[in-house]
């Protein structure tokens, strides 16, 4: 007893040194976080096995000397120690904190305290093995060696996350279990007792090359951890720079289709109703133009900051393109219209960029779902068309897609199919009315008008034709097809008559049009001093230094420039001070209202301001004589109309001609246009409807 209780004095003496060397050691408990923790949950799923091992041994232990030893030992020894293993085996299953929940603290405090505790255990089992050995024969002997050898290794495996608690339990149990067997002397448990030291020795090299590979290994995914998330954060940074509209700070075209596509899934199955909405700025390119690009910009942040204002949670705003907007907004038609309404007021309320006040408005066409469509093209596509429809009617408000703009939309797609499958040669035709001088009834222009009517939807409206050529791209072949047929027709006339040809929006904006149209000219030979190109208002707003680019063109050829239907837009009087113009076309509207006070009053100022500025005046629309009278009497001086002649093909306008000049001839003071009407253009020419004008 007295050399036992030396052995485990001894024991316990270096063991103690040996836990205050390994504090000092790089086998301390680790200062990364990301380490404790995984250390921590190794060792709680690994201390309750331990605890069953050392269960085991001492059960069997106290087996083996149950008539050898005294019951204090073997009753006594074995119920003290599975008591203490059996208590902190509960502690551990039950009680512990899970890995996913605990501290770093607190798993720091548990792993050191699991780390002292070995040493107690350690020397416990060690002490009760080497007391159960004083009774030992040979073969009790082998079982207490090899019980101590099995406890050992099986602690180390336990232990393998915490390598210093494994260390302390080689030295505690190993160092006087050696020294017991070397004191004894015998050869055999001297080899037994050194071969366990060295096995063990070496499977704990082994368990700290594991330690630090599983340092490393948690370390390495701490860093691919961090990585993925700063490359999800990353990639969470250039998705929503990919959404957004890097002027305005509102969402962009992909968001809106994206976010359009998501409601439609949700409400698909909730039932709920939304509505999708297409905005258009009034007025932005005027002040774009005039102001400034950088003015522009600001314009348009400014913008897209109400906007989002006045959106609500109920709504997203997001900018498509140039001054486009798309809305998203929920609720029924009413909660729809008032939105609609209210991001119409707010955007109708001046603007103050760089001490500029600027006005604009907004147009905004929006289409329900599911009334309106199930996708998100038919939605769109329908708000789209329903902006179109309140831009051509009512600037500065909105409009619901109806059944009657699907009607409209239906007939619009069969215009267009149309449109793409012309056949120039055998569908498009020319027809030309005169251009009479009031004061000599001498015809100084024709006018060349164009008539398209499709083999598959008939006879087509003016505005219809032309528009829907100038949005599918169509409207330079179109125009240079007519053009050279006009000129190739009015080879024909008398050289003192002229030809008057309409031009589109995109025709005088386009500067290969503009181009194709002087070599047009120069192919045919005809004289470009007898040509007159009209242009309107509208194509002068698309894009006026373009517009200014192709008439300087034109008239450096020799071809005078007609501003067409005078007076129908707001700003007519600005252009016939900054244009290079010769003529003035005044609409027919205001001879319709000669009768009235007010419109035989615009259209004498019409003719005294063109006299001012030293432009010929053009009045269209002539069909009574009643009006021919007023005319004259105001001093006009350039006319046509239904009273001369409708628009009529080449053949009878040459008859009508040889006619007119043989009434002239015999009376020149006659009145005869009425005359010249119905014997000149019978038959054919009086079936004619009311003709439109060639690319306008």
């Amino acid at each position: 007893m007295t050399v036992i209780s030396r052995f485990l004095g001894y024991a316990f003496e270096r063991s103690t040194q040996l836990v205050q060397g390994l504090q000092r050691s790089k086998l301390n408990i680790s200062d990364d976080s990301l380490v404790v923790i995984a250390q921590y949950a190794g060792i709680k799923g690994q201390i309750p096995h331990l605890y069953v091992l050392l269960i085991i041994n001492a059960v069997v232990a106290s087996f083996t000397f149950w008539n050898l030893a005294p019951d204090w030992i073997t009753i006594g020894g074995g119920t003290l120690l599975v008591g203490a293993c059996a208590w902190r085996l509960f502690a551990w299953t039950l009680f512990a904190t899970p890995a996913s929940t605990i501290s770093v603290e607190s798993a720091r405090a548990i792993l050191h305290r699991t780390t002292v505790a070995v040493v107690p255990i350690s020397v416990g089992f060690t002490g009760y093995a080497l007391l159960l050995d004083q009774y030992a024969g040979t073969l009790e002997h082998a079982s207490i060696a090899v019980c101590i050898a099995i406890t050992v290794i099986g602690c180390i495996f336990c232990l393998i996350h915490l390598p210093k608690a494994a260390m302390l339990v080689q030295a505690t149990a190993l160092l006087p279990f050696a020294a017991y067997h070397i004191y004894h002397g015998s050869p055999v448990f001297i080899a037994m007792a050194i071969n366990v030291v060295i096995v063990t020795s070496l499977m704990v090299r082994v368990l700290l090359k594991a330690f630090a590979a599983f340092t490393n290994l948690i370390l390495s995914q701490a860093r691919l951890a961090n990585q993925q998330r700063e490359t999800g954060r990353l990639a969470e940074d250039n998705e929503r720079l990919a959404m957004t509209d890097v002027l305005t700070g509102l969402p962009n075209r992909r968001m809106f289709f994206a976010t359009l596509e998501r409601w439609i899934a949700e409400c698909s199955e909730s039932g709920g109703l939304f509505a999708v909405g297409v905005l258009d700025l009034d007025r932005f390119k005027p002040v774009n133009d005039v102001y400034g690009h950088a003015v522009g910009d600001c314009l348009l942040a400014a913008v897209g900051a109400r906007l989002a204002s006045v959106a609500g949670e109920e709504a997203l705003v997001a900018r498509l393109g140039g001054d486009e907007f798309g809305l998203l907004i929920r609720g029924d038609g009413a909660t729809v219209a008032l939105q609609a309404q209210q991001i119409c007021d707010c955007l109708s309320r001046t603007f103050e960029i760089d001490e500029l006040q600027l006005s604009l408005g907004c147009s905004i066409g929006l289409a329900l779902f599911p009334d309106a469509g199930r996708s998100a093209m038919e939605l769109f596509d329908r708000s789209d068309y329903s902006l179109y429809k309140v831009k051509s009617s009512r600037r500065g408000g909105y409009a619901l897609f109806s059944s009657a703009y699907e009607d409209h939309r239906k007939s619009q797609l069969a215009l267009e199919a149309a449109v793409q499958a012309m056949n120039l040669n055998a569908e498009l035709q020319i027809e030309f009315q005169p251009i009479v001088n009031l004061d000599t009834m001498e015809v100084l222009d024709v006018e060349a008008l164009c008539r398209w009517k499709s083999p598959a939807i008939g006879a087509v409206e003016p505005e219809q034709f032309i528009t829907t050529a100038e949005r599918l791209g169509l409207m330079n072949p179109i125009t240079m097809h007519l053009f050279h047929l006009a000129l190739l027709s009015c080879l024909a006339l008398p050289k003192s008559i002229g030809l008057s040809f309409n031009l589109s929006a995109h025709d005088i904006t386009s500067g290969d049009t503009v181009r194709q149209l002087v070599q047009h000219i120069r192919e045919t030979g005809f004289d470009p001093k007898r040509i007159t190109f009209e242009i309107t208002e509208t194509s002068l707003m698309r894009d006026l230094d373009a517009a200014i680019a192709g008439i300087g063109e034109l008239r450096a050829q020799g071809a005078a420039i007609a501003l067409d239907d005078f007076g129908m837009g707001y700003s007519s009087l600005s252009y016939l001070n900054r244009l290079p113009l010769d003529k003035v076309k005044v609409d027919r509207s205001f001879v319709a209202d000669m009768d009235e006070v007010s419109g035989s009053k615009i259209i004498s100022a019409v003719l005294a301001l063109c006299h001012t500025m030293e432009l010929d005046c053009i009045i269209e629309g002539v069909e009574t004589e009643s009006q021919l009278r007023q005319l004259r009497e105001m001093g006009c001086q350039v006319a046509q109309g239904y009273l001369f002649c409708p628009p009529v093909p080449l053949r009878n306008l040459s008859t009508w001609l040889a006619d007119h000049n043989q009434n002239f001839q015999l009376s020149p003071a006659r009145n005869i246009p009425g005359q010249m009407r119905h014997s000149a253009v019978q038959g054919e020419a009086n079936d004619l409807d009311e003709p439109f004008a060639v690319a306008r």
